[in-house]
C-alpha cells in the first residue's frame, strides 16, 4: 500500500467516523427542540459543518473505493480493461477539469472568509464561518489525490 493510498483511507475513514456523530447531534436538536422547547441554532450550524466535512471530505474516498454514482448503461457488462480506460478517459474530461475549476474559484471565497473572519448571520450562530468555507478545499484536494494514484496505479502498473 502506497503512501497515498493510506492517506486517502486514513482520511475518508476519519470523515467517514463523522456520520454517526451528525446523527446524534441531530438527535440531540430534534429532541432540544420539539420536546424541549429549546432552540439550538449553534449546534444546527454545527450539524451543517460536520455535513459538509462528510461530503466534502469523502468524495476522494468515496471515488478511491470505486463506490461513486455513475450511470451505468455502457459500463455494467464492460470488461475490466475497458473499465479502465472509461475511467481514465472521463477523469481527465470531466474530474480534473472540475477540481481545478471549483479549487481556483473558492481560493478568493475563502481567502476572503479567513480576512473578515467571518462569522454566522444567525443569532446564537457559530463565530466561525470561515473554517466551514475551508471545508469547499477539502473536495477537489481529496480527489485530485484519488486521480493521481488511480493513474499510478492504471497507468504505471
Amino acid at each position: 500500500m502506497t503512501y497515498l493510498e493510506k492517506l486517502i483511507n486514513s482520511l475518508g475513514t476519519f470523515i467517514s467516523l463523522m456520520i454517526p456523530i451528525m446523527t446524534i447531534l441531530m438527535i440531540v436538536i430534534i429532541v432540544a427542540r420539539y420536546f424541549l422547547g429549546i432552540g439550538l441554532t449553534g449546534l444546527q450550524e454545527l450539524v451543517m459543518y460536520v455535513h459538509a466535512l462528510i461530503f466534502l471530505g469523502c468524495a476522494g474516498y468515496v471515488h478511491y473505493k470505486d463506490e461513486h454514482v455513475r450511470v451505468d448503461i455502457f459500463y455494467r457488462g464492460a470488461s475490466d480493461k475497458y473499465k479502465n480506460k472509461i475511467n481514465i478517459i472521463f477523469s481527465i474530461l470531466f474530474l480534473l477539469p472540475i477540481c481545478f475549476v471549483i479549487g481556483y474559484f473558492s481560493i478568493e471565497q475563502v481567502s476572503m472568509a479567513w480576512e473578515s473572519k467571518q462569522i454566522s448571520n444567525e443569532a446564537g450562530g457559530l463565530k466561525f464561518v470561515y473554517v466551514q468555507k475551508t471545508l469547499i478545499l477539502l473536495f477537489p484536494i481529496t480527489l485530485l489525490l484519488t486521480i493521481i494514484h488511480k493513474f499510478m496505479e492504471k497507468i504505471w502498473s
